[in-house]
Order: C-alpha cells, then sequence, then structure tokens
C-alpha cells in the first residue's frame, strides 16, 4: 500500500513536471510582439533580419518600429535570386524575407524606410496571412533621372538639357549614363512631364521616346544563325542585334548636355524629359514582391518610389490593398518606374481601395494570367510547354488539380478544353513539363497555349485616384468577376484597356462580368495616341467573341478629345446614363472620330446617355445593331 502510494506520488511529481515544462516551453514558442527603436536607423537591415531569421525558433506575431526615418542598405540583406514577372531575373537583397510565414503584422507607426540601391523591401513567399501596415517607402537615389530641357534646335536637330546635382552621370563615347548608388542607366526610354501640371506633358508621343538607337548596316552572317527552337527576339542576347546608337551627347558644362541624332520633334523648352534606361534592364528593384502567399493586407502604405513596380503579386490569392498609395516625393516627377501594383495568376479576391496610384511610368494595376506555348505533346497525359516572353522566366503555372485551359486563339479566345494538373516538372526557367490527370484532348496540337482558369480573381477598383502617370489606368484580363467603380482617372493613354493579349507579352485572359460604374474620366489620351478613354481590344485579327456582360453606367467623361469607347469583339454590353462633355482642356489631336467606335460585336445598348461632346458622328460601326442612343 505504501509502495502503491509512494508511485502515486511519484507520478504526480513527474506529471507536475512535465506540465511546467509543456508550459514553458509553450511560452517561450509563443509568436511575440518585437519593437524596433529608433537607434537602428543609421542601417536597420542586419538587426531587422536577424530577428526575422530568427523566427524560426523564436515566432514573431508583430513587427513594430518606433515612428522614425529608417535605412536599409542592400550590403547585409539576405541575398535571394527571384525570377519575378515583367520585372529583369537577378540576385537580390532584401532585409524583410517574409518565408513561410502565418499570421504575421508589421508595423511602421508612421515610420519612413529608406531605402538604397538595388534592393527589394519585402519579400514574401509561402505564406498566409501577412499585414503591412502604417509606413512610407522611398529610395534614397531614384531609379531614374529627370533633365529640364532649356533649348530646342529644330534645324539642327538638337536639344539642351539641365541637369540637377540630384542626379549625377557621366559621359562614355557620347552616350550618357546616369549613376546611383550601387546602380546605373542610359538615357533609355524615355518620357515628358509638363512640371506646371506635374502630368505626362501635352501630345509628348509626338517628341518622345527619344529616339536611342538606329538600325546597323555592319554586319556579316547573321542570316546564318540557325535556332532549333523559338528565339524570343526580345531577349536579352537578341535585342540589340542589327541596332546602334543613334544619339550623341556633349557636356556643354557641367550639368547641361546637348544631344545630337534624335528623329523626331525636338522637345519643347520647359518640360522635364524622365529617363529610365533600356526596358531589359530598369526592372530591378520593386517594393513589395509577393508570391505563392494566402491573404495579404497593405494598409495606409505610400510608396514614393521603386525601381520598377510597387507591388507584383504573383500565385497569390486575397490581396487587400486599403489606402495604398503611389506618389512621388522630394519634388519628383516619377513615384515608382513601372506599374503602381500588378497581379499575375492570382485568384481569390483583390481589392484596391481608397488609394492614389499617380506619376508612376506604367498601369496603376495589370490583372491578368499567363499564356503557355505547348511545344511538346509527349504522351497522351503530358506536355511540353514554353514561357514566351523573357520576363515570364521561371513562371511557374499552376499548382496540383488546378485547372488549365487549352486555347487556340485563332478559333476562339476561351479554352476548347480543359485539364487538371498532376504535377509541373521544372526543368528550367523557359521549358516546364506539365502531366495532367486526364487525357488529353484528341485535337490537342502543339503551338496551342494553355492558361490556368483557377488563376484569375473577384477583382474590385474602387475609391481610387489614378492620375498624371504614363500608360493605363487599369489593364483588366479577368475573366471572372470585376467591379470599377467611385474612381477618378487622368491618364497618358487608356483610362481602362481590357484586352487579349497573346503577341507580346503573353497575358493572358478576357473579360465576363464587368461593371464599370459611376467613375470620372478627365482628358485621357493626351499624349497623342488615336485610342479611346476605354478600350476592348485584341491582338488577333479576328471576329470572335472575347468579352462579355458589360456595363458601363452613370459615368461622367470630360475628354478633350472624341474618342471615348472602343468596342471589339464583344457579345453584351451596355453603355447608360453616362454624361459625355468635351473639357476644352486641350486641342483636339484627332477631331475626325466619332465618340465611339464598334467592331465585331452584338448585343450593344445604348439608354439614357447625355452627350455634349463635338464629335460630328456620334457611333460609327461595322455592322448593324440595335442603337438606341439618347
Amino acid at each position: 500500500m505504501k509502495f502503491i502510494n509512494h508511485l502515486k506520488k511519484e507520478t504526480f511529481f513527474y506529471l507536475v513536471c512535465i506540465l511546467l515544462f509543456s508550459s514553458c516551453f509553450a511560452q517561450y514558442n509563443e509568436p511575440k510582439v518585437v519593437t524596433f527603436k529608433s537607434n537602428i536607423k543609421e542601417d536597420a537591415t542586419a538587426t531587422v533580419l536577424k530577428r526575422i531569421l530568427d523566427a524560426k525558433n523564436n515566432p514573431i506575431s508583430e513587427i513594430k518600429f518606433e515612428k522614425g526615418i529608417y535605412h536599409f542598405y542592400p550590403d547585409k540583406g539576405l541575398e535571394r535570386f527571384a525570377y519575378i514577372s515583367n520585372h529583369g531575373d537577378l540576385m537580390v537583397n532584401t532585409p524583410f524575407p517574409i518565408e513561410n510565414f502565418k499570421n504575421l503584422t508589421i508595423d511602421g507607426q508612421g515610420s519612413t524606410f529608406i531605402f538604397h540601391g538595388v534592393i527589394i523591401p519585402f519579400f514574401i513567399e509561402n505564406s498566409s496571412n501577412i499585414n503591412i501596415k502604417n509606413l512610407s517607402i522611398d529610395w534614397s537615389e531614384p531609379f531614374h533621372s529627370e533633365g529640364l530641357i532649356v533649348a530646342s534646335d529644330e534645324k539642327n536637330k538638337t536639344f539642351d538639357m539641365k541637369i540637377s546635382d540630384e542626379y549625377p552621370y557621366e559621359i562614355r563615347n557620347n552616350q550618357i549614363y546616369f549613376i546611383k548608388e550601387y546602380y546605373e542607366h542610359t538615357l533609355g526610354q524615355s518620357i515628358l512631364y509638363d512640371p506646371s501640371r506635374k502630368a505626362v506633358a501635352y501630345n509628348t508621343e509626338s517628341y518622345t521616346n527619344i529616339t536611342t538607337t538606329k538600325k546597323n548596316n555592319v554586319h556579316n552572317g547573321l542570316e546564318n544563325l540557325q535556332y532549333k527552337y523559338i528565339n524570343d527576339e526580345r531577349s536579352l542576347v537578341s535585342k540589340n542585334l542589327k541596332k546602334e546608337s543613334n544619339l550623341k551627347v556633349v557636356q556643354l558644362k557641367p550639368g547641361l548636355v546637348r544631344i545630337y541624332g534624335h528623329k523626331k520633334l525636338m522637345p519643347p523648352v520647359g518640360m522635364i524629359l524622365t529617363m529610365k534606361g533600356d526596358q531589359a534592364y530598369n526592372r530591378v528593384a520593386p517594393a513589395f514582391r509577393i508570391k505563392h502567399t494566402k491573404g495579404f493586407k497593405g494598409t495606409n502604405v505610400t510608396i514614393h518610389h521603386a525601381g520598377g513596380m510597387g507591388l507584383i503579386a504573383e500565385n497569390s490569392s486575397d490581396l487587400i490593398l486599403d489606402n495604398f498609395n503611389v506618389t512621388p516625393s522630394k519634388g519628383r516627377m516619377v513615384s515608382t518606374t513601372a506599374d503602381a501594383t500588378h497581379f499575375v495568376g492570382c485568384s481569390g479576391k483583390v481589392v484596391l481601395k481608397n488609394s492614389t496610384f499617380e506619376n508612376q511610368l506604367d498601369d496603376a494595376t495589370n490583372v491578368h494570367g499567363t499564356y503557355q506555348k505547348i511545344v511538346d505533346i509527349l504522351s497522351d497525359t503530358q506536355i511540353g510547354v514554353r514561357m514566351m516572353h523573357y520576363q515570364q522566366k521561371g513562371f511557374v503555372i499552376g499548382q496540383p488539380n488546378e485547372t488549365l485551359g487549352f486555347v487556340r486563339l485563332e478559333k476562339s479566345f476561351h479554352s476548347y478544353e480543359k485539364g487538371t494538373i498532376k504535377k509541373v516538372e521544372y526543368i528550367n526557367n523557359r521549358y516546364q513539363i506539365i502531366t495532367f490527370n486526364e487525357k488529353l484532348p484528341s485535337n490537342l496540337k502543339t503551338g496551342d497555349l494553355i492558361e490556368n482558369l483557377d488563376g484569375y480573381p473577384d477583382l474590385l477598383v474602387k475609391n481610387c485616384k489614378i492620375q498624371n502617370n504614363r500608360a493605363r489606368g487599369l489593364l483588366i484580363s479577368n475573366p471572372i468577376n470585376t467591379v470599377i467603380e467611385d474612381n477618378y482617372f487622368s491618364t497618358e493613354m487608356e483610362a481602362i484597356l481590357i484586352p487579349v493579349e497573346s503577341g507580346h507579352w503573353f497575358e493572358s485572359g478576357n473579360a465576363t462580368n464587368v461593371i464599370i460604374r459611376n467613375n470620372i474620366f478627365q482628358d485621357s489620351q493626351h499624349s497623342g495616341f488615336n485610342r479611346p478613354v476605354i478600350r476592348f481590344a485584341t491582338d488577333d485579327n479576328n471576329e470572335n467573341i472575347a468579352f462579355k456582360n458589360i456595363e458601363i453606367s452613370k459615368n461622367t467623361f470630360n475628354q478633350f478629345d472624341n474618342l471615348i469607347l472602343l468596342i471589339t469583339n464583344t457579345d453584351g454590353l451596355i453603355f447608360k446614363e453616362n454624361t459625355i462633355t468635351n473639357s476644352g482642356t486641350f486641342p483636339q489631336l484627332f477631331p475626325e472620330n466619332p465618340a465611339i467606335k464598334i467592331k465585331s460585336s452584338k448585343n450593344i445598348v445604348f439608354e439614357g446617355n447625355i452627350y455634349k461632346g463635338k464629335a460630328n458622328k456620334i457611333i460609327v460601326a461595322d455592322k448593324d445593331f440595335q442603337k438606341n442612343f439618347k
């Protein structure tokens, strides 16, 4: 009996020890709130990185920063190689490698993060429920450069440009190179800004891009080059063939240069030329890179600059940006050097609301999937596919059990058959082998395309201001659901472009269930393109239907030029209760245009609209259809 009682006491003692140990262990591993003080502000990279890397052993639920200005340099950042859609592929450093995290919040508490050189601030991958809020992002030196046009000589085809000390440069072999911390760029891609409006200059297409290259007629044997497989003529290897420099740049005095050889009209005095280097090399440092992540919120975030996109998300879901702003700082004309935001193969909900996207050098957002070309049929369940654009390299189109569509665009803009993924074998960044759960369609052939039908979102763009940027406002290829409402647009190209794109970027998707409602469109297309404010377009010259169930209602178009809407390849569009006026802001560029053009479309309805524009013809169509424009 004593033995039994002793055994019970001993067992009780051991149980207590186990419980105490478990309690301590659980307490040690409970996610913690980490607060960084401003004493690390001179270079916060190493301190922040060390704590994030230790999160495997010492979990974090929230990272807070005492309000202040923090600098981040690449020298002590974590190195990662990254294939990034629509960017260059490169080794890059980051202070915030948010990899394999769950339920993490980063709260800047009103801080400003200043980055230096080629660095990705937030590198987010294979994570879930990530919340980043209350902070601003900027770079100490921008990835673009700006110069004031101070003289222009149309007769001698020269113009002079004053360059401030903010943009150091040197001239090598008669070419100008802008020198940054850890980075340099040529003149490259360029566009004029009007400093009085702090917006893209009226009719800039007559003056820019500055023609940096010309045809090279001195070569031998190039015609004998043979390619067994598809050659991407835009790739870094091929893009410069049969081209040479067209410009000569001479320094007249420090900070003042003269440029010879430009083939378009000479840029007007008083305009600012913004330059960002060659397109193949000028997208190296997006502010947010998100991949294979479920649940991301960016709240009260301002991106003043990035060397590429403000945010690029790939193969992720449920992404919500609220008061997520892209706007320049320090008197610069330019914020990000590419899109403000961009979503590739994303699903669930994508929400952009209460945000400002301005002065970026590409679209406010671009939402699409990816076309990949079938180059091999390896068995009755297996194909080999190629990534077609060089900035798609490394992109994996889907995960097991996701649904792929087989597409033959000359026959239809919609998939003719479907299959689900069993596995994807990554052979290299251009070539992958996909095995399906089902047998392949009997009529499948090489040259057909595939797209991920599960890789599109429910998209909402609401209460946003989109203005003063190069290119479009929204570029949307989304066959699920799209709502665009209560926004303000003033863009140098289309405010909204809804395309099927298969010949250059290979960005997949068409459009179904699109609502464009209660927006204000102010003087889009002022840079010189003969295009409308809203355009539905395909790059395949056929009459197949690409776009269905479209509503454009209760919008106000204050447009200086005539063309408001181009409808192509559409079945089912209602344009109702819209108001169209002529703003008189700029001289008309294309006064011969009607207000609306319609091609290869049917079931188009106009109801209750008010037209106060200047077009002699309101609607021009290629066939009869229901017209009751009021």
